[in-house]
């Protein structure tokens, strides 16, 4: 495959606060240590885990920077460079390739709803003036921007465009991009309850968040895929299933937060309007988490 550097599991960071409410540069560097060290395959900062929206612009080029600075080439980097104009996607996209980023991921961010043509615009200008690749990122949950397989199928024809992640959670989307782009089609699953799924229908990958948390297990998963041990693969994914629903379904920056405290890690602080778990919520990420930990 051209331009996609990314294969296995793609771990995102979330991007901690301090008590004033700014971001932690330096915890910052060793929560993605962890990752890093954990074995993920590739590291995305600056994704919905990283609360990407809530971030300035010069919040998004200083976590960029020291994203890069810690990984120092040793797994590809894939930095979210999303904004509402196509003017600061591409400001964002030049800084990240600048700063030595592998790709960067695109969602279609907007207040009024964008036609397809609008979007493929928006994907091509941004194409333009980068010369490293582009994942192209679907999750109407966060958008509100749905691409349909038709949509994303153009925008594959984007040279730069090389990567598709999907994160509607809808496994038949897969299973055509896979059909109708066949075995060069690089796209990846952001839906984590579909982890399986997704990979039995031909995912290169797994975007996910849960590597803060329980790092084995998704490798352990991704391994078995690759071994083509499917008993193996099942029962690892089930292990992990309860985890994996309750961070998407509580919001990834306040479980991941949660769990990395259970651990015994410093996951830092919010920033508002975002609120940590509630104590019954903690209560029950704890008993999750006891099972996978012990």
């Amino acid at each position: 495959m051209k331009n996609v550097p990314f294969k296995g599991i793609i771990a995102y960071p979330i991007t901690p606060f301090d008590k004033n409410e700014k971001v932690d540069i330096p915890l910052f560097k060793h929560l993605l240590e962890r990752l890093i060290t954990s074995g993920s395959h590739g590291i995305a900062p600056l994704g919905s885990t990283g609360v990407m929206p809530y971030l300035s612009d010069e919040e998004k080029e200083e976590v960029t920077e020291a994203a890069l600075q810690q990984v120092k080439g040793r797994i590809p980097t894939l930095v979210g460079v999303s904004n509402l104009t196509t003017e600061k996607t591409i400001h964002h996209a030049q800084f990240a390739e600048k700063a030595g980023a592998d790709a960067v991921m695109i969602i279609p961010m907007s207040y009024w709803k964008l036609t397809d043509d609008e979007i493929v615009t928006h994907y091509d200008a941004v194409a333009r003036k980068i010369s490293i690749p582009i994942m192209a990122y679907n999750n109407p949950a966060t958008s509100g921007v749905d691409m349909s397989p038709a949509l994303l199928k153009r925008l594959l024809e984007i040279p730069n465009v090389t990567m598709i992640k999907e994160s509607t959670g809808d496994i038949q989307r897969m299973y055509y991009l896979r059909r109708e782009l066949g075995e060069d089609a690089a796209f990846y699953n952001g839906s984590n309850p579909l982890a399986l799924a997704a990979f039995s229908a031909g995912a290169r990958g797994w975007c996910t968040a849960a590597p803060n948390l329980i790092p084995e297990l998704n490798i352990s998963l991704y391994h078995a895929v690759e071994q083509g041990d499917l008993e193996k693969a099942k029962r690892i994914f089930y292990q992990q299933f309860d985890l994996l629903k309750f961070i998407v379904n509580k919001g990834l920056p306040r479980a991941v937060k949660s769990g990395l405290t259970i651990l015994g890690e410093d996951g830092g602080n919010l920033r508002s309007p975002l609120k940590p778990l509630h104590e019954k919520e903690t209560e029950e990420l704890k008993n999750i988490m006891k099972i996978l930990i012990n």
